[in-house]
């Protein structure tokens, strides 16, 4: 929960993928003194108050094994059709969101490890008037970016626009999703190269 009287926001990280450019599954990657961007990820989602946080996983599905046994309430959604594109691992994390008791989730992909949870924070904020009728992105320099937020009410609707490798841009762009501006937050940079 994100305490208070603010409405109860899952929090989805995107890991099923092979990482081609990366080398390899970015589940997989760590931070130069071993800590696992997954790891990370979720913290950042707990520490900006989501819960539970879904961990979409595909093709490492042995990088569970990289979350410490002290994160609670974390759940590991397998992703079989992980090759079919990010339209799959979506699918997977929004069909195992609806089981909670979220108005919303919000989703990151794995590879952004100097995601802070301030930004989390901002853009849940920023979308929780809207309860489950919200969507809300992180800009960076007026450029969309992560966390993205995803109201209950769109859910099964993004999981039907969306095939292939194309994740939810253009049906946050087609309904108008909040930009939020984090430029001051972080760079808003994804990591494609090891």
């Amino acid at each position: 929960m994100t305490g208070g009287d603010e409405p109860p926001v899952c929090g989805i990280v995107l890991a099923a993928g092979a990482g081609r450019r990366y080398g390899g599954p970015k589940a997989l990657a760590r931070d130069p003194d071993g800590t696992p961007w997954l790891t990370r990820a979720v913290r950042t989602l707990q520490s900006a108050g989501c819960s539970p946080v879904l961990v979409a996983l595909g093709a490492a599905p042995d990088a569970a094994d990289l979350l410490p046994a002290d994160i609670a309430d974390v759940v590991v959604v397998p992703v079989p059709e992980w090759a079919d594109g990010l339209a799959a691992t979506l699918h997977a994390a929004l069909g195992a969101a609806a089981s909670t008791d979220a108005e919303s989730t919000v989703v990151v992909p794995v590879d952004v490890p100097g995601l802070p949870a301030s930004a989390v924070r901002r853009v849940i904020a920023a979308a929780a008037p809207a309860g489950v009728d919200g969507l809300a992105r992180a800009t960076y320099g007026g450029d969309p970016g992560h966390p993205v937020l995803i109201g209950r009410s769109h859910w099964a609707e993004v999981a039907a626009s969306v095939s292939g490798d194309r994740g939810a841009g253009a049906y946050l762009a087609a309904h108008a999703a909040l930009a939020v501006p984090c430029d001051d937050l972080w760079s808003g940079a994804d990591v494609d190269t090891p």
